[in-house]
Protein backbone atom coordinates (compact mmCIF):
# COMPACT_ATOMS: atom_id res chain seq x y z
CA UNK A 1 0.00 0.00 0.00
CA UNK A 2 1.12 3.62 -0.97
CA UNK A 3 1.82 6.42 1.09
CA UNK A 4 -0.88 7.80 -0.61
CA UNK A 5 -3.48 5.26 0.48
CA UNK A 6 -2.18 4.98 3.65
CA UNK A 7 -2.89 8.08 4.53
CA UNK A 8 -6.62 7.99 3.19
CA UNK A 9 -6.79 4.67 5.69
CA UNK A 10 -5.22 6.41 8.50
CA UNK A 11 -7.79 9.62 7.40
CA UNK A 12 -11.14 7.13 7.53
CA UNK A 13 -9.63 5.72 10.64
CA UNK A 14 -8.94 8.83 12.70
CA UNK A 15 -11.01 8.46 15.74
CA UNK A 16 -10.59 4.99 16.35
CA UNK A 17 -7.85 3.45 18.13
CA UNK A 18 -6.87 2.17 15.37
CA UNK A 19 -3.76 4.57 14.34
CA UNK A 20 -1.96 4.88 17.63
CA UNK A 21 -2.24 1.41 18.36
CA UNK A 22 -0.43 0.39 15.41
CA UNK A 23 1.93 3.14 15.88
CA UNK A 24 2.73 1.94 19.57
CA UNK A 25 3.33 -1.52 18.40
CA UNK A 26 5.67 -0.49 15.28
CA UNK A 27 7.71 1.47 17.65
CA UNK A 28 7.84 -2.16 20.05
CA UNK A 29 8.70 -3.74 16.74
CA UNK A 30 11.37 -0.79 15.57
CA UNK A 31 12.75 -0.87 19.54
CA UNK A 32 13.79 -4.54 19.38
CA UNK A 33 15.06 -4.84 15.97
CA UNK A 34 16.67 -1.77 15.47
CA UNK A 35 19.50 -1.97 18.38
CA UNK A 36 20.21 -5.75 17.44
CA UNK A 37 20.91 -5.03 13.77
CA UNK A 38 17.78 -6.74 12.45
CA UNK A 39 17.29 -10.55 13.33
CA UNK A 40 13.26 -9.95 12.42
CA UNK A 41 11.47 -13.60 12.14
CA UNK A 42 8.16 -13.24 10.70
CA UNK A 43 5.85 -16.33 10.80
CA UNK A 44 2.31 -17.02 10.60
CA UNK A 45 0.15 -20.21 11.33
CA UNK A 46 0.12 -22.89 9.01
CA UNK A 47 -3.65 -21.20 7.58
CA UNK A 48 -2.19 -17.87 6.97
CA UNK A 49 0.94 -17.18 5.61
CA UNK A 50 1.76 -13.57 5.91
CA UNK A 51 3.26 -12.53 2.75
CA UNK A 52 1.85 -8.97 2.65
CA UNK A 53 3.55 -8.00 6.18
CA UNK A 54 6.67 -9.25 4.41
CA UNK A 55 6.54 -7.14 1.59
CA UNK A 56 5.63 -4.32 3.10
CA UNK A 57 8.24 -4.15 5.87
CA UNK A 58 11.00 -5.35 2.70
CA UNK A 59 9.35 -2.13 1.60
CA UNK A 60 9.60 0.11 4.05
CA UNK A 61 13.00 -0.79 5.41
CA UNK A 62 14.44 0.13 1.77
CA UNK A 63 12.62 3.38 1.83
CA UNK A 64 12.78 4.14 5.68
CA UNK A 65 16.42 3.99 5.52
CA UNK A 66 16.22 0.83 8.60
CA UNK A 67 17.37 -2.07 7.00
CA UNK A 68 16.78 -3.91 10.40
CA UNK A 69 13.17 -3.72 9.22
CA UNK A 70 13.38 -6.35 6.55
CA UNK A 71 11.88 -9.77 7.55
CA UNK A 72 12.71 -13.20 7.69
CA UNK A 73 9.54 -14.89 6.24
CA UNK A 74 9.69 -18.38 8.26
CA UNK A 75 7.30 -20.81 6.13
CA UNK A 76 5.80 -23.58 7.32
CA UNK A 77 6.43 -25.52 4.51
CA UNK A 78 9.53 -25.28 1.95
CA UNK A 79 9.78 -27.00 -0.80
CA UNK A 80 12.99 -28.46 -2.55
CA UNK A 81 13.45 -25.63 -5.17
CA UNK A 82 12.64 -22.47 -2.62
CA UNK A 83 15.04 -19.59 -3.32
CA UNK A 84 16.52 -18.97 -0.29
CA UNK A 85 14.91 -16.51 1.18
CA UNK A 86 11.61 -18.22 1.08
CA UNK A 87 13.39 -21.23 2.13
CA UNK A 88 13.30 -20.62 5.92
CA UNK A 89 11.14 -23.25 7.83
CA UNK A 90 10.02 -23.26 11.40
CA UNK A 91 13.52 -24.55 13.18
CA UNK A 92 14.88 -20.54 12.55
CA UNK A 93 12.24 -20.17 15.35
CA UNK A 94 13.40 -23.05 17.54
CA UNK A 95 16.68 -21.28 17.12
CA UNK A 96 16.01 -17.82 18.19
CA UNK A 97 17.60 -16.36 21.02
CA UNK A 98 18.93 -13.41 22.60
CA UNK A 99 19.08 -10.47 19.63
CA UNK A 100 16.39 -12.07 17.98
CA UNK A 101 12.70 -10.53 16.95
CA UNK A 102 9.66 -12.99 16.31
CA UNK A 103 6.71 -11.50 14.91
CA UNK A 104 3.70 -13.85 14.82
CA UNK A 105 0.88 -13.08 12.63
CA UNK A 106 -1.88 -15.78 14.06
CA UNK A 107 -5.78 -14.46 12.91
CA UNK A 108 -6.83 -17.99 14.63
CA UNK A 109 -5.10 -20.15 16.71
CA UNK A 110 -1.81 -21.90 15.74
CA UNK A 111 -0.92 -25.39 16.08
CA UNK A 112 0.69 -26.67 19.04
CA UNK A 113 3.49 -27.00 17.86
CA UNK A 114 4.53 -23.94 16.75
CA UNK A 115 3.22 -22.61 19.99
CA UNK A 116 5.92 -24.26 21.82
CA UNK A 117 9.07 -23.19 19.04
CA UNK A 118 7.21 -19.25 20.06
CA UNK A 119 7.81 -20.30 23.92
CA UNK A 120 11.05 -22.02 23.52
CA UNK A 121 12.12 -18.95 21.70
CA UNK A 122 11.55 -16.60 23.99
CA UNK A 123 12.66 -18.86 26.86
CA UNK A 124 16.10 -18.25 25.17
CA UNK A 125 15.45 -14.63 25.49
CA UNK A 126 13.92 -13.39 22.27
CA UNK A 127 11.51 -10.81 21.82
CA UNK A 128 8.28 -11.86 20.87
CA UNK A 129 5.60 -9.95 19.51
CA UNK A 130 1.88 -10.86 18.17
CA UNK A 131 -0.29 -9.63 15.27
CA UNK A 132 -3.52 -11.82 16.88
CA UNK A 133 -6.82 -12.65 17.04
CA UNK A 134 -6.94 -12.53 20.98
CA UNK A 135 -6.06 -15.93 21.78
CA UNK A 136 -5.26 -16.30 25.32
CA UNK A 137 -2.04 -18.56 24.68
CA UNK A 138 -0.52 -16.12 21.99
CA UNK A 139 -1.13 -13.32 24.22
CA UNK A 140 0.60 -14.83 26.82
CA UNK A 141 3.71 -15.67 25.23
CA UNK A 142 3.54 -12.15 23.67
CA UNK A 143 5.71 -9.35 24.74
CA UNK A 144 3.81 -7.35 23.12
CA UNK A 145 0.83 -7.60 20.95
CA UNK A 146 -1.38 -5.81 19.11
CA UNK A 147 -5.03 -8.04 18.92
CA UNK A 148 -7.75 -8.12 15.94
CA UNK A 149 -11.21 -10.07 16.24
CA UNK A 150 -13.70 -10.26 14.13
CA UNK A 151 -16.08 -7.95 15.78
CA UNK A 152 -13.17 -5.01 15.62
CA UNK A 153 -13.92 -2.03 12.95
CA UNK A 154 -10.84 -3.37 10.68
CA UNK A 155 -9.41 -6.86 9.52
CA UNK A 156 -6.03 -8.10 10.11
CA UNK A 157 -5.00 -7.15 6.67
CA UNK A 158 -5.40 -3.41 7.24
CA UNK A 159 -4.02 -3.51 10.44
CA UNK A 160 -0.52 -4.76 9.49
CA UNK A 161 -0.68 -1.80 6.63
CA UNK A 162 -0.84 0.78 9.67
CA UNK A 163 1.81 -1.30 11.05
CA UNK A 164 4.26 -1.40 8.66
CA UNK A 165 3.93 2.17 7.31
CA UNK A 166 4.13 3.58 10.75
CA UNK A 167 7.43 1.34 11.22
CA UNK A 168 8.98 2.91 8.53
CA UNK A 169 7.65 6.20 9.77
CA UNK A 170 8.91 5.84 13.10
CA UNK A 171 12.70 5.31 11.94
CA UNK A 172 13.11 9.14 10.28
CA UNK A 173 14.66 11.14 12.16
CA UNK A 174 13.67 14.34 13.57
CA UNK A 175 14.55 17.27 12.03
CA UNK A 176 16.10 19.75 15.22
CA UNK A 177 14.37 23.01 16.28
CA UNK A 178 10.48 23.93 15.55
CA UNK A 179 8.81 22.73 12.75
CA UNK A 180 6.13 25.40 11.73
CA UNK A 181 2.61 23.77 10.75
CA UNK A 182 4.08 24.82 6.65
CA UNK A 183 6.89 23.28 6.87
CA UNK A 184 4.99 19.84 8.46
CA UNK A 185 2.44 20.50 5.35
CA UNK A 186 5.21 20.74 2.78
CA UNK A 187 6.41 17.61 4.07
CA UNK A 188 3.42 15.66 3.88
CA UNK A 189 2.60 17.30 0.35
CA UNK A 190 6.27 15.85 -0.49
CA UNK A 191 5.40 12.07 0.48
CA UNK A 192 2.26 11.64 -0.58
CA UNK A 193 3.52 12.55 -3.83
CA UNK A 194 6.38 10.12 -4.40
CA UNK A 195 5.99 7.07 -6.18
CA UNK A 196 5.02 3.91 -4.53
CA UNK A 197 7.87 1.74 -3.49
CA UNK A 198 8.99 -1.29 -5.43
CA UNK A 199 7.72 -4.40 -4.46
CA UNK A 200 8.96 -7.33 -3.38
Amino acid sequence: MDAVRVALLRDVLAGTRWPDSARRFALALRSSVVPHGGGLLLVGTEAYEPWHLAAHLADESTWSGQPELTPTLVRHRVAAGDPAHLAVGLGRIEAAGRGRTVLLVAPERPDDGLLERVHDARRARARVLALDGGDPEVGGLAHESLVVTEDDEVDLDIVQHLVSAAAGENSRPVARGGRTFRDRLSRLADRLAEPPPGRW
